[in-house]
Parts: C-alpha cells; structure tokens; sequence
C-alpha cells in the first residue's frame, strides 16, 4: 500500500494525507452488514441483468416520489444525467419521456442564463446534450452553446478562474468537451484544458490536486494550512473527489482519443483511482474524508457511487489492471446495494448538499439526494457493461 504522507511535514510539495494503512481501516459495520458482506464471494459480480433490474428499482422510487422533475440547477440535472445513462442502457422510454419532460419544463434553459459563467449552472446542458443526441433539434442545446461559445470566444476568453471548487469539474467539464466535438472546434477543448489547469495546479497558488496523494482539495480554504478535521488530520472530501472522478469520466468519453490533453486526463485519473483503492472501506464504502477515517466515519453513497463509476470505467477502457480494481468494484457494489438500497428502492446514506465531511450530517439509512442517485445510476450502468459473469474478471 503506498504511503500517502503525514500533514504537516514539510516533505516534498505538500505531502497531505494520514498514512495508508491507516486511511484504509474504516470504523465497523452493524452486523448485518457485517454478515451480508461475509456472504459475498471474492472478486463476484451479479450479471448485468441483476445489476439493471437494481438500477430500475432505485430510478422508479425516485420517478414515482417526484410527479414534479425540479428545478434544472446542478443537484436534479446530475440525476437526469444519470437517468439517461440508465435509459441508453434499457431504452425504457419511461426514463426518456421524464427527462424530456425536465428539459421542456426549463426550455431547455439555464439557470442564471446564458451569460452565466457558473459551472453549476452548465451541469443541465449534460442531459440536454443527452436528448439532442437522440433527436437533434437546435433549440435544445441553444442555451448551453451560447453560454459556453461567450466564455470561449466573446465575454472575457482570457478569464479562466471561474472554477474555483472541485465539483466544477464534473458540473462543466463535459459540455465543454461535448459541444467542442459536436461542433468540431478545438477551441472549446482548449477552453476547458485552460479553465481545469487553473482548477488543478494555479487556484489558491498550489491548486486543489495534490499531485503525491492523486486526491483533490475541495477548494481553497482546505489546502495546508488551512481547515483540518477535528484530529488535526487534512480534509479531503470524498464527495469532491467522486465530483472530479465523474468529469474527468464524461470528458474522456466524450474526446478523441488522439485529443491533445487526453493523456493527462487519462493519467489524473488513474492516479486519483490508485489513492481511493488504497483507502477504500473493507465494507465497499469510502469515508466521507478520505483522509480521517474518524472523522464522521460510516457509509457514503454519493462519493461511493462516482468512485465506483469511474473505477469501473477505467476497468472498461484498460486503464487500471482488472486484477487490482475489479475487487473494488465488486466490493462497492457489494455494499450499496446491501446497506444503501432499500427493498422498495430508495436509496440511503447519501450525504445531503454541502462542501465538507460535517455538511449535511448525520448521513443515515433514511438520507437521500437527487444527485446521489443520479451518481448511484451512472455508477451501476457503466458497472452493467462489466458484468459479463457471475465470477469476475474473464
């Protein structure tokens, strides 16, 4: 297991996080959990028809606890993105005609406009690009084209801090890519590599990676020196990571693979995977802060979920070895369903809206967000191309 480092010493260029073996050891499960993970062969995986019949389940409660869609600001659009994940893998076009029935409620508009420079505000573009796919119409990604063609070509290009927290990342990482592809102009590529370099190495002087743990600070205000956890230990936020795990996902499937910036992209994420396999629960679980496992410890869904999601989409693409990381996915998987998922499909222990491990809490059975499904979604759905058996990796 490799050493993460101690805070506080003055090693390297911020050597951050508590040592490995001690990030990894998570606090115990109630007995039955305890007892359902005993129950779980070693490296297995349901088949894919198991996985989506789960997927359909969760997407159902939510679908039929909402008649209303919600609003269209980031927290609904990340689980519409993760509804039409779900809809490409069934074609169920109950999935479609709800998220249609979202994006027509907006007009397939933002939230603050199309002069917002807000990587929030650009999240809802995802599924609109999701339905223009399917069914072109112009009208359906006017706004997010036009939001993002000013920050590129017209309202400032040379301003490039406006994603100064690390949930930018998934939020508008990939309609950037998306619409640079759709449009075949390079420039909006360039845009989102200069924007995600501030992000990663210049905001608040060092930037929020950590390039000797392969983790990310939420943002500023958590960077050495800055806030700690009540044992004076880094906060380093699950959540925030599956955040950057997520868009980092959507962007490399969205660019050629030949794209100039994609090797790195590939190369932060493989690096951010191989930090969360070293402090991943024994339950499948990751904590809330990846650097303390004391510090509010017990299931997560919401940052388990986007970790499972890019673990097993790195796995798909021959990124990581499958001896080393298929377990991972086996296990998170294992205990979502086994401790998060309810029988009538709600799906529990999602960390509410917040920035740090103490937001939102306490994280319970009985707590659930839009986002967390939508992350629970697209975590299973890219887990449903794995399942080519029951007995792991081929």
């Amino acid at each position: 297991m490799r050493d993460l480092g101690h805070l506080g010493e003055p090693v390297g260029r911020r050597r951050v996080l508590a040592a490995g073996a001690a990030l990894a050891a998570g606090p115990a499960l109630p007995a039955t959990a305890r007892a359902a993970a005993a129950r779980t062969p070693s490296g297995a995986l349901p088949s894919r028809a198991e996985i989506t019949a789960v997927l359909r389940r969760v997407a159902d409660h939510w679908i039929g606890a909402h008649a209303d869609p919600g609003d269209n600001k980031w927290a609904r659009a990340t689980f519409f993105s993760g509804l039409m994940a779900l809809y490409r893998l069934t074609r169920d076009a109950r999935y479609l005609r709800y998220a249609r029935g979202w994006a027509e409620g907006h007009d397939y508009a933002l939230n603050s406009g199309v002069t917002t420079r807000h990587a929030d505000d650009h999240c809802a573009g995802q599924t609109y690009l999701d339905l223009y796919e399917l069914e072109p119409e112009q009208g359906k990604i006017a706004a997010i084209e036009e939001s993002l063609h000013r920050m590129v070509f017209t309202d400032r290009p040379e301003k490039n801090d406006d994603w100064w927290w690390d949930d930018a990342l998934h939020m508008a990482m990939p309609p950037f890519a998306r619409i640079g592809r759709l449009r075949a102009e390079p420039a909006y590529w360039d845009k989102l590599y200069a924007l995600y370099t501030h992000t990663k190495s210049a905001e608040g002087g060092p930037g929020l990676y950590d390039p000797e743990s392969g983790l990310w600070y939420r943002d500023k205000r958590f960077l050495p020196g800055g806030i700690l956890s009540p044992d004076g230990k880094p906060v380093v936020w699950s959540r925030g990571n599956g955040w950057v795990a997520g868009g980092h996902v959507k962007t490399l499937k969205t660019l050629p693979a030949g794209a100039r910036h994609v090797p790195e992209y590939r190369a932060t994420l493989v690096g951010e995977l191989a930090a969360l396999r070293a402090v991943q629960r024994a339950d499948g679980f990751w904590n809330v802060n990846l650097a303390d496992p004391a510090h509010l410890p017990g299931p997560e869904t919401s940052g388990t979920s986007f970790f499972l999601y890019a673990t097993a989409y790195a796995l798909r693409a021959r990124l990581v070895p499958r001896t080393q990381y298929f377990p991972v996915v086996t296990r998170a998987w294992h205990g979502l369903t086994t401790t998060a998922v309810h029988p009538d499909g709600f799906l529990g222990y999602v960390q509410g809206v917040g920035d740090r491990p103490e937001s939102s809490q306490p994280v319970g059975y009985d707590t659930t967000a839009d986002f967390g499904v939508g992350a629970f979604l697209h975590a299973g759905c890219e887990l449903a191309e794995l399942a080519v058996s029951r007995t792991g990796p081929a």
